[in-house]
């Protein structure tokens, strides 16, 4: 927590934990070979209490020879002016004036006064409002610069110490109120707790938030790794780079480029485990986008679905960031200034079934109109077809004749999803259509726009490119139907002339 050397500043309220710490401190200062100073926020909010607890601090800290700092904030008005509780303002406030110590006074460490059931109350915060592992890592007893030296002191132990040393504290009249939820849960829910359930129920969730810690350690190391061996990152500047150099260019404060974009590979990121992907994810997103803000396990888990998507899906997250299924994997970059965000918010289920939403039941018999294409096709049933005339079909050709017989569904047109496949061969050979298209190297715009003809997930037909060898007229077929797609304005013209080549069977 300490070393020789260290300038600690220590957040003195005037109440019983805080002047714990300050007297713990200055115990220590000689010994240890560092330097105290204290820290106090008057927010503006108890008047003449606030004031007078003040008046103690500063007294207190004449007494120990300790320099104090006092800082006065407004923090009803400024809880208004940031759309924040007066709460939330107030912890926001203290870390300012933290942070303003170690900029203007050279302080290297924050000292707070956390003890064994403030843990407690955070575990059960986070479990209730929804958390994962991290939430349940409760307080840290040393998180950068930031310390917690009483952690491991229950509040009874805390008042035991300064009552045999004689030393008085302030009470704060808000702490005896349930206007704050943290109260709400200190004295409805753990003295519950303790007396109906377990009288060891604070030490067993601090202990649980212990072992949380020591996962929370060993999965970030996994992540590292993992980060070293799935992530490449472009940037305008920097060009492209591992996972591994990005971490040292970070460190050297080289990777400052808003026009930042993260590829993760799908082939290393299928090897790792389920925990690491999930933190590996939430890493690269806070990349982009500069922090864990408003990121929850929903936006993870519809990133983690995107490597069995389609190339070209993509899911819009918190603060103008997406995330895209592209070759090899998933790329992740920041929404350009200006371009819109229709999706932006929505789930990844709402977002595929806008996607799903261009399927249209095939008329058979009849005319069938294209949603977005121009287009139509014609279906009919041919009389007195046989096998040698459905061959005789040009390869190349927007009309076909298929076995209506063996439909298991209804026959549809739409845009591609993921699990569609076709039979290959007459053995019932499968192959994926995302498999055959990449294969193909057909352009992920002429993907997403590409009408195809379905039995359920069983594509039928790939307009000018393939049909399902499952489909093929034989020789026991007994009800055949033509498939001919025309341009709308052509009164019925047969489009062949613009096919883009290469249909088979």
């Amino acid at each position: 927590m300490i070393k020789e050397g260290d300038v600690v500043t220590a957040g003195v309220s005037g109440g019983a934990d805080s002047v714990c710490l300050l007297f713990v401190l200055c115990a220590l200062r000689e010994t240890l070979g560092f330097e105290v100073q204290v820290c106090h926020v008057n927010h503006g909010l108890r008047g003449a209490e606030a004031d007078a607890d003040e008046a103690y601090v500063r007294e207190l800290c004449a007494q120990l020879g300790v320099r104090c700092r006092i800082f006065h904030r407004n923090v009803e008005l400024i809880a208004r002016n940031r759309k924040q509780s007066p709460e939330e303002a107030g912890r926001t406030v203290r870390v300012e004036a933290f942070e303003c110590m170690c900029r203007e006074d050279g302080c290297t460490k924050i000292a707070t006064a956390h003890h064994r059931e403030d843990n407690a109350e955070t575990v059960l915060l986070n479990a209730a409002r929804g958390t994962g592992l991290k939430g349940l890592c409760g307080i840290w007893p040393v998180r950068g610069r930031w310390i917690r030296p009483l952690l491991f002191l229950t509040r009874g132990q805390i008042e035991a110490y300064l009552e045999e040393k004689g030393v008085q504290w302030c009470e704060d009249a808000t702490n005896a109120g349930d206007a704050y939820t943290r109260n709400r849960i200190r004295h409805s829910v753990l003295p519950v707790l303790e007396d109906q359930i377990n009288t060891g129920a604070v030490r067993h969730l601090d202990e649980l938030s212990r072992q949380a810690r020591e996962v929370w350690d060993y999965l970030e190391a996994g992540t590292d790794q993992a980060w070293k061996r799935c992530v490449t990152i472009q940037s305008g500047r920097m060009g492209s780079v591992s996972g591994q150099e990005e971490m040292r260019n970070t460190i050297s404060g080289k990777m400052l480029e808003e026009e930042m974009r993260i590829a993760i590979s799908g082939k290393a990121f299928a090897e790792e485990m389920p925990a690491v992907q999930n933190q590996l994810l939430m890493r690269c997103i806070a990349r982009v986008r500069g922090g864990e803000k408003d990121i929850s396990s929903v936006h993870i888990g519809a990133v983690n679905r995107l490597f069995c998507c389609q190339n070209g899906r993509s899911v819009h997250l918190p603060g103008g960031v997406r995330a895209e299924r592209v070759y090899g994997g998933v790329e992740i970059c920041r929404v350009p200034k200006g371009k819109p965000q229709e999706t932006a918010g929505k789930s990844f289920r709402m977002q595929q079934e806008e996607a799903e939403e261009t399927e249209v039941e095939l008329a058979v018999p009849g005319v069938t109109e294209i949603p977005g294409t121009g287009k139509k096709i014609c279906c009919r049933f041919v009389d007195g077809g046989n096998v040698t005339k459905a061959r005789e079909i040009p390869q190349k050709s927007y009309t076909k004749w298929i076995d209506y017989d063996i439909i298991k569904f209804r026959l549809s047109v739409r845009n591609r999803r993921a699990g569609d496949y076709f039979t290959v061969d007459q053995k019932g050979s499968r192959k994926k259509l995302k498999n055959y298209l990449i294969n193909e190297k057909i352009p992920r715009e002429e993907r997403e726009r590409m009408p195809l003809i379905a039995d359920g997930s069983h594509i039928v037909w790939i307009p000018g490119r393939r049909m399902s060898a499952a489909y093929q007229v034989r020789r026991e077929t007994e009800k055949i139907l033509e498939l001919k797609i025309m341009e709308e304005r052509e009164n019925g013209r047969d489009n062949q002339s613009s096919d883009s080549g290469g249909e088979s069977g």
